[in-house]
């Protein structure tokens, strides 16, 4: 993206003064020369907002892989108490069938 953007503002700078060739005075000059400086000025700022923007990016992937890992091990913890509860619901259903055995 940022060749294209360049290159664009390279081919149009140059194209301006190719128009301009041989006959242009020094103020239609100047004028294409601050027209070349302002495109290059906006365009080093959009990549200066591109770099901030990729950057902001990896910070959010960063903080997205943490709160899957971190959601993952939840799972897995529940997953784990949920068998716990299970274990114990059987074991507590096998006292109480010894505790009828014993009464009978």
């Amino acid at each position: 993206m940022r060749k294209v953007f360049f290159g664009a503002i390279l081919f149009g700078a140059l194209g301006s003064f190719m128009t301009l060739g041989g006959c242009a005075s020094v103020e239609s000059v100047e004028a294409a020369q601050k027209v070349a400086d302002t495109a290059l000025t906006t365009a080093t700022a959009a990549q200066a907002s591109a770099n901030d923007a990729h950057q902001v990016a990896g910070q959010a992937l960063g903080a997205a892989q943490a709160a899957a890992s971190s959601a993952q091990m939840a799972q897995q913890a529940a997953d784990r108490a949920n068998a716990a509860v299970t274990d114990h619901n059987q074991q507590l259903a096998e006292l109480k069938q010894r505790r009828r055995g014993e009464r009978d």
